[in-house]
């Protein structure tokens, strides 16, 4: 059996030009657009990397991840905090729900 290639071929140059674009999209709307900029970036590194010979697809869009991102924040609210502990493994829960394989 064949052993398939596992790689990522985004460049340096790239990844911190959209990280840059990601902080002043947050930036300027006071946290507002940061699911925006969040799947922004992902999206970037998606599609950069290849599992076992076959490249990965974001479908998330911002507006699916704000309406979480309120969510969330209530949640933190309602449990003074507690909830942020777990909001880590929610985030990546959405993203991995959105990432699959070109076919």
């Amino acid at each position: 059996m064949s052993k398939l290639e596992s790689y990522f071929d985004g460049g340096l140059l790239q990844l911190i030009g959209w990280r840059i674009l990601g902080i002043i999209v947050t930036v300027c709307t006071f946290g507002i657009c940061y699911p925006w900029a969040f799947c922004m970036v992902y999206n970037w590194e998606t599609k950069h990397t290849v599992i076992n010979g076959r490249r990965l697809h974001f479908d998330g869009t911002a507006v699916q991840l704000f309406g979480n991102w309120i969510k969330w924040l209530l949640f933190c609210i309602i449990t003074l905090g507690i909830y942020s502990f777990w909001l880590n493994i929610a985030l990546k829960k959405w993203k991995t729900k959105h990432t699959y394989f070109v076919e």
